[in-house]
């Protein structure tokens, strides 16, 4: 048990963020007097970093370079006034993380949310626990699904890929998983669902966090 390392990605897997990216897209929408979207619209949106955010927040015929640039420059002040007026670690992800920590485990973030969004809110949010390594987005560093990050914080760990569950709600998630020979294990309570977790890789799936124990326990 001490010598398991899990990769957790952030959004939509330990911290129910929707709300506050939808309030903070919606209002950079605002500023360029475009509608905004519904909630649920945004769980299709988010997984693979703020720019594609943008992108596919923007109406179809104003995706062009300057449009998405001026939008995301919006999108980036708004979610830095924002990002903790909603945002809650989902259910029993507290209780994950004790059991986890009392038990030895390593434990990892990798998100495709920017880097300083990343280690801001895992400090704020998460901070009650340790995690070996907290990695978003940075610029010329490819974005989850490519395995490079994953395989870099195993080799920081010194575990073999073989060795690291990578847990997410996304398809980016367990295809990064499978890519990078971890074992991928989707979340049911995250931003995309089964058929989508199942069809992306995953070999296991998780209705509760605390259904990941039995995991690492090999039962």
């Amino acid at each position: 048990m001490a010598d398991a390392v899990v990769i957790f990605d952030l959004d939509g897997t330990l911290l129910d963020t929707i709300g506050d990216i939808a309030d903070s897209m919606n209002a950079a929408l605002h500023h360029m007097g475009l509608p905004g979207h519904a909630v649920d619209a945004y769980k299709t949106f988010v997984g693979e970093g703020m720019e594609l955010l943008v992108r596919r927040s923007l109406p179809e015929g104003l995706r062009d370079e300057h449009a998405v640039s001026t939008c995301l420059e919006h999108m980036k002040r708004e979610y830095g006034q924002r990002w903790r007026h909603k945002t809650r670690p989902f259910e029993h992800i507290p209780e994950l993380l004790d059991l986890l920590t009392h038990k030895g485990v390593r434990m990892a973030v990798l998100s495709n949310k920017p880097d300083a969004f990343t280690r801001k809110i895992v400090a704020a949010v998460l901070g009650s626990w340790q995690f070996h390594t907290v990695l978003g987005m940075v610029p010329g560093t490819p974005r989850k699904p490519d395995p490079l990050s994953a395989l870099a914080i195993a080799h920081a760990l010194r575990v073999e890929p073989s060795g690291c569950l990578f847990v997410g709600d996304s398809s980016f998630d367990m295809i990064t998983a499978v890519r990078a020979g971890m074992l991928p294990v989707g979340v049911l309570w995250g931003y995309q669902d089964r058929d989508t977790l199942i069809s992306s890789g995953a070999a296991s799936l998780l209705a509760d966090p605390l259904e990941l124990l039995p995991l690492l326990q090999g039962e």
